[in-house]
């Protein structure tokens, strides 16, 4: 059990933590049950590390291994590989290097997917450090080159640059899955090796190997295999390097080699072991031996380099398939009550390996199979996806993934996009498991920051790949000094960012900067790019973008440009109170959604749900607008894609942390049912007011009446705090209420005009309607959208002749002559503005943590508080309200800045609601 589970134990005690964990499950994406006895075994989950699988995919932190090891060495690609005997390496997939080799205990599961994996809310992410006993090491510096040996002074520490050697240095190939083996693949020049690391053990001591085989070494190249930093003296004898260590050279590192050929160990600088193939048109063989420990062994170890060498399997036509199970689970279809409505695709839980399953992507193969890729790393494959959706068929594919995000399938083949880079699968011997990983790409850099993540991939209809990158953020613990600008660490140089990766992998363009947390959306027909960014530091609210080449976005800590560009503008913003965490979006392409059809489909994690996005291209400038679609959605929604068979729309996701669904994972099926759809269709918004288009035709005598409908506007500010309050157009704090005019409906019946007065450019507007369909349907809702662009309408061109525009006049005299409102404050209004502003999904009305950004306000009240800077405060009514309107600053230890300003989005009498109601909160 982990610190921090053992730490709530100790809170709420085994029974609550049980009912905790039981009823979080109940309420997921998973399969309901009834009771307890009804639980499948698979929730008792089996550890994050499996057994029988070669290496997990990780970053590692190993500048703290202590006397005669590299001061600066850290990594954020690597594979942790489990070589037997307790005795473990990481091999830095960047530098080709093994970057530590140690014995004892494995690495600590504290990333982000590693320490949520059973702890589902867990965001107490940590960084991965040997706990173990380190025995080999290398510093930052590339483990093999051309010509002659490459090193770096590791004494001084420098930021690393999280790239990936120059290909035509050295190139990451990838690595072959052969049983509880891993065969590693790279280039070094124009050499091929091949490696198949392992432990042996002789005495009482581990003994690492290396078993190498090198073809078309055309110049002779180095291994570098060890840093010995505190040597005491070296030296080489025939096949065998030492470097001592100890002021009585009672402890030495020696390195062998085990095979025929002329394969010679030697000692740089006194420090380093390295090793020399000299140039050869033979492919050759054999094994490195590298071991620490005291002298009175070195004869045995001798011995040991005297045995035959391993050789390597016969991996290249694929190894025994690891998980030859199918597991069948039954989904469940929703009444056809609505036009739209979300079929449970029942995830296999109950499976034999006791593995989660938080469904991050999904892809379809032609034929209308899917593969779907985990959080927790893994990819299956599914069938059976039919109408009824009752033998639903999974098929585990591949694993050891690092934090994987996106899924695609190119011509039947399956690409993950996590943090090593691309990887593209491949079933050499056609048994249903993949066996090997190929690196398809590493071009993009990525650092070891959590939350930098290998956001989001799209494949382009000429080949290539669009690919989205998290920002650096300074949540929780960092490997990177903090940037120039607040809630970001440096991380890498193309962190925050939009690139293009070119067919065949080796090249990128880079596309657009300046994001927070972006996610992609891709018109396979049009090729338009759309994104979606998380609201935060410098982003007040969520945004939609259309992606040119060039743009940037506003994050000025993930700028990465010199040329002080102009902030490209959204399609339109969101509020938080509708959507606080924005992530995927998908086209709908196919030809059965009925008015969905050629839509842009936003996914919303916070709210959850997913939106239908209006464009109106014809302004100036290009603005859009966003309308939810009422479903189910029983655990947040993250990324989809069209089925081609059915013309369906796929929707997967997980939580971590922030949504206001408790559910852990689902994946759904966005199912028309050929019922009446009342959604809002299209918009325009111009000079002289808005223009609404719906599915359905529309009751005129609901729509003539101005008073069914409530338009407002604000701006937000764009700074460093998180999230942004409400403005008025003139810069005071607040929202503009505007009146309608008049309002008409077009002789089609399905669009309504709107006048309003005083239209202007605006960051936010919402218009709330409350209407009758013609068939009666009442249809009550709202449009949220962005007037990028306030230009003259033609109505009569839209559907709309006499139109009376002398209302607006009438109406601009009104405006500045509103009474005030007159407004009380109660704590049951207090309670409900907790809901409406989205409060319950950050905050639980009692004592729950789990999944929730900030702190629970049972008991809040008059409680003293600790700061992360160590100060103490009373939650009385000024800090409530401080919190309220600047919630930066203070910041309750073991929490981050993730809320925003509610300045302009609450009353005076508001805020007083909300302070009554966390009072109730607490008996006071």
């Amino acid at each position: 059990m982990s610190q921090i589970a053992k730490n709530r134990v100790r809170k709420w005690g085994v029974v609550s933590i049980l009912i905790l964990a039981l009823t979080t499950v109940l309420l997921t994406g998973y399969t309901r049950f009834e009771k307890q006895s009804d639980i499948p075994d698979s929730l008792h989950l089996a550890s994050f590390v499996e057994p029988g699988f070669p290496y997990i995919s990780t970053s590692v932190d190993a500048r703290k291994l202590g006397a005669g090891f590299p001061a600066d060495n850290q990594a954020a690609r690597t594979l942790a590989l489990q070589l037997g005997d307790n005795a473990y390496a990481c091999f830095d997939t960047d530098l080709l290097r093994w970057s530590v080799a140690w014995t004892g205990k494995f690495l600590p599961m504290v990333l982000m997917a590693q320490i949520s994996y059973k702890d589902f809310f867990n965001k107490n992410n940590g960084i991965a450090n040997v706990t173990g006993e380190p025995k080999i090491a290398t510093g930052p510096y590339a483990g093999w080159t051309t010509g002659k040996p490459g090193f770096r002074d590791g004494k001084t520490e420098i930021e690393p640059t999280w790239k990936a050697l120059p290909a035509e240095q050295a190139r990451w190939g990838g690595a072959y899955v052969y049983g509880n083996k891993a065969i590693l693949h790279y280039t070094v020049g124009d050499a091929k090796i091949y490696e198949l690391p392992g432990s042996t053990r002789f005495e009482n001591q581990v003994a690492f190997t290396r078993t190498l085989r090198a073809s078309q070494v055309s110049k002779e190249i180095y291994l570098t295999a060890a840093e010995i930093s505190n040597a005491t003296s070296s030296e080489v004898k025939g096949k065998i390097a030492y470097v001592f260590q100890g002021a009585n050279k009672d402890s030495v590192t020696a390195l062998g080699i085990a095979g025929k050929g002329n394969w010679q160990p030697e000692v740089s600088e006194g420090k380093y072991l390295t090793v020399k193939l000299p140039a050869s048109e033979k492919q050759t063989e054999a094994t490195v031996l590298i071991w620490k420990g005291p002298v009175k062994s070195l004869k045995a170890f001798e011995k040991l380099c005297r045995a035959k060498p391993e050789t390597l399997p016969a991996f290249e036509k694929g190894g025994p398939a690891a998980w030859k199970e199918t597991i069948v689970t039954k989904g469940k279809t929703a009444p056809d009550t609505a036009a739209f409505v979300t079929d449970q695709l029942t995830l296999p839980l109950n499976n034999p390996w006791k593995r989660n399953v938080r469904v991050a992507d999904i892809a379809f193969f032609t034929d209308g199979h899917a593969a779907v890729v985990t959080f927790e790393g893994d990819v299956w494959k599914v069938e059976g996806i039919d109408k009824d959706l009752q033998n639903i068929q999974w098929k585990r594919f591949a694993s050891g993934l690092h934090e994987p995000l996106s899924i695609e399938v190119v011509k039947d083949t399956i690409y993950v996009f996590d943090r090593s880079g691309i990887v593209k699968l491949h079933d050499l011997n056609n048994d249903g498991n993949a066996d090997f990983y190929e690196n398809f790409s590493n071009v993009m850099s990525q650092s070891a920051e959590s939350r930098e993540w290998a956001a989001d991939l799209v494949h382009a209809k000429d080949g290539s790949f669009y690919i989205a990158k998290g920002g650096s953020l300074s949540n929780g613990p960092g490997m990177t000094k903090a940037a120039f600008g607040k809630g970001f660490r440096t991380g890498s140089d193309q962190n925050g960012t939009i690139m293009q990766i070119s067919p065949d992998g080796r090249r990128f363009e880079m596309i657009a900067t300046g994001l927070r947390g972006p996610y992609l959306g891709y018109n396979p027909k049009s090729g338009m790019l759309t994104a979606t960014d998380q609201q935060g530091n410098f982003v007040p609210s969520s945004p939609i973008y259309i992606i040119k080449k060039g743009d940037y976005f506003g994050v000025i800590p993930t700028m990465h440009r010199s040329d002080n560009p102009q902030i490209a503008p959204p399609l339109t913003w969101i509020p938080h109170s509708v959507d606080r965490s924005s992530l995927g979006q998908a086209w709908i392409t196919g030809t059965k959604m009925g008015p969905l059809n050629n839509s842009l489909i936003h996914f919303s994690f916070g709210t959850p749900g997913l939106f239908r996005v209006l464009i109106d291209s014809t302004s100036k400038i290009t603005q859009g607008a966003v309308s939810f679609i009422n479903a189910n959605y029983p655990a947040p929604t993250s990324k989809g894609v069209m089925n081609p068979v059915d013309e369906q729309l796929y929707v997967t996701g997980f939580n971590l942390w922030g949504s206001a669904s408790t559910g852990i994972s689902s994946l759904l099926r966005l199912r028309y049912t050929g019922k009446p759809s009342y959604m809002a269709n299209q918009f325009k918004a111009g000079n002289q007011g808005i223009i609404i288009g719906f599915d359905s035709e529309l009751a005129k005598s609901s729509v003539v009446n101005a008073a069914n409908f409530e338009v407002k506007r604000y701006n937000y500010q764009r700074t460093e705090e998180y999230g942004s309050g409400h403005f008025k157009l003139d810069g005071s704090t607040g929202e503009e209420i505007l009146p309608v005019a008049g309002s008409y409906l077009s002789a089609d019946s399905k669009k309504i005009l709107l006048l309003v007065p005083d239209m202007k450019e605006v960051m936010q507007m919402e218009v709330g309607y409350k209407l009758l369909a013609k068939d009666g349907k009442k249809v009550n809702d709202h449009l949220y959208f962005t007037v990028n662009s306030s230009d003259d309408i033609d109505l009569e061109k839209a559907g709309f002749k006499n139109v009376d525009l002398n209302l607006l006049t009438a109406k601009k005299a009104e405006m500045t002559s509103q009474p005030a409102k007159v407004e009380l404050a109660s704590a049951e209004k207090g309670r409900q503005i907790f809901q409406k502003m989205a409060c319950a999904g950050c905050h639980s009305p009692g004592t729950k943590t789990d999944g929730m950004y900030g702190p629970p306000f049972k008991n809040l009240y008059k409680s003293e508080r600790t700061f992360d800077d160590g100060t103490k405060a009373v939650a009385d009514e000024s800090y409530i309200r401080e919190s309220i309107l600047t919630p930066s600053k203070h910041i309750v230890k073991g929490y981050n800045e993730e809320m925003p300003s509610f300045v302009g989005v609450l009353s005076d009498p508001d805020i007083e609601s909300v302070i009554l109601y966390i009072k109730s909160l607490s008996g006071k």
